[in-house]
């Protein structure tokens, strides 16, 4: 059995992380010493280290939810593990070109930023218009 410190290194997680996911149900309460201290088996660090790797990968915490609760039932069909990674995959490309569109933004408005005067400066006109509002005529 391990205590919660070594469940915490073995894991790559915080002791906090640990007591809040038990909190909030993704970890199972914790079995007690008799003088009260959490203590673990094998079970509870694969099951931790399934929650930090779906964390680590952007799953939600109800994401991670369903996927324990499919877990729970090997022998089921995986369709709607799958189902559920590529919503998840979905909602990461559309993040992915979020950010693109973003870093391209910065990059225009600041590629000719030397100095100068604030009313003369690219990026507080990008800020103050953005290219996708920009309709030929700033204020």
């Amino acid at each position: 059995m391990l205590m919660i410190g070594d469940i915490a290194k073995r894991t790559g997680t915080k002791v906090n992380t640990i007591r809040f996911y038990e909190d909030i149900g993704l970890m199972p309460e914790a079995a007690r010493t008799a003088g009260g201290r959490r203590t673990y088996g094998d079970a509870e660090v694969r099951q931790l280290a399934f929650i930090r790797h779906a964390r680590d990968l952007g799953f939600s915490t109800d994401e991670i939810r369903s996927l324990i609760a499919l877990s729970a039932n090997p022998d089921q069909d995986c369709k709607e593990a799958g189902s559920l990674a590529r919503r998840h995959l979905a909602s990461v490309e559309d993040r992915i070109a979020r950010l693109t569109a973003l870093r391209n933004a910065l990059a225009d408005a600041t590629r000719d930023c030397e100095g100068g005067r604030i009313a003369d400066c690219r990026v507080m006109e990008a800020i103050t218009m953005p290219a996708d509002l920009d309709s030929g005529t700033r204020v």
